[in-house]
C-alpha cells in the first residue's frame, strides 16, 4: 500500500477525514496517515484500542515512537497516560495493550538502525518544558538527523523561525492557520524541506507535536 507516498509533496489529513480500519488484530482500528508497504509497512497511524484489546508480542525492526493521546496504554507493569511519549529503538520487542481504551499516534520504521535510546517523556511534567520567547518547548529526541518536540505556540505566532529539511506535525490543541485553512486538534501535516512563514498559532494559540529534520525509511533513500 502506498499512501501519502510522496515526500516531496505536503499531505495532511484532517479529523474530518479520518478512516477508522480495522487492524489484524482484534478491538485495535487505526487512521492511516501515511504508509509504504503492507502490514509490516513503514508507516504514520492514529491507533485506537478498544478496552481490553491487545497485541500479541511482537517486534519492531525499524523502531516506534508513540503519543499518547487519550485513555492508558499498557506494557507489561508500566501504564502510561495520555501526554506520554515513548521511542522503542530498532530491535526492540513488546505486548503492548488497553485495560480502559487508548488511541495513541505511532509512527513504524523510521528510525536509523543503529539508533539505541529507549525514550519516556511524561511532557505533563512541568520541568520538561522550556519557555524560548513566545513558545514553549518540551523536546523529546534530538539526533544529527531528526529534532522531536511539543511546543506550545502564543496566539498569531509563526511555528517556524527558520527554512527545515522537512517537517511533520499534528495538532494537539488550539488551531493551526495555514493560507486561511484551520487544522484543528487532530490535524496531520507533513511538509518537504523549504520555508513556511504562513503556519501561523491561531487565536487560542496550538499545541502539537512537531519533528523536523530528514524522514527515514523512505525507498530509494541514501
Amino acid at each position: 500500500m502506498l499512501l501519502n507516498a510522496d515526500f516531496s509533496r505536503p499531505a495532511s489529513v484532517a479529523p474530518h477525514q479520518y478512516r477508522w480500519v480495522t487492524s489484524p488484530q482484534s478491538g485495535v482500528e487505526r487512521v492511516m496517515l501515511d504508509r509504504l508497504g503492507a502490514e509490516q509497512a513503514r508507516a504514520t497511524s492514529i491507533v485506537r484500542y478498544a478496552p481490553g484489546s491487545f497485541f500479541p508480542r511482537h517486534e519492531h525492526p525499524g523502531g516506534e515512537e508513540i503519543l499518547v493521546l487519550s485513555g492508558t496504554f499498557s506494557v507489561g507493569d508500566e501504564h502510561y497516560t495520555q501526554g506520554w511519549y515513548l521511542r522503542n529503538p530498532p530491535g526492540s520487542s513488546h505486548q503492548p495493550y488497553s485495560r480502559e481504551g487508548a488511541v495513541i499516534f505511532v509512527k513504524l520504521r523510521q528510525m536509523p538502525a543503529d539508533e539505541r535510546r529507549c525514550v519516556r517523556v511524561d511532557t505533563h511534567d512541568a520541568a520538561a518544558w522550556q519557555r524560548q520567547g513566545r513558545r514553549e518547548i518540551c523536546p523529546l529526541f534530538t539526533s544529527d538527523i531528526e529534532q522531536v518536540s511539543l511546543q506550545r505556540l502564543a496566539p498569531g505566532l509563526a511555528l517556524f523561525a527558520h527554512a527545515v529539511d522537512g517537517a511533520e506535525l499534528l495538532v494537539l490543541a488550539g488551531e493551526l492557520l495555514v493560507h486561511g485553512h484551520v487544522f484543528g486538534c487532530g490535524g496531520w501535516l507533513r511538509l518537504p524541506g523549504g520555508t513556511y512563514p504562513e503556519y501561523i498559532a491561531g487565536a487560542n494559540g496550538a499545541t502539537l507535536y512537531l519533528k523536523t529534520g530528514r524522514p527515514l525509511g523512505i525507498p530509494g533513500q541514501a
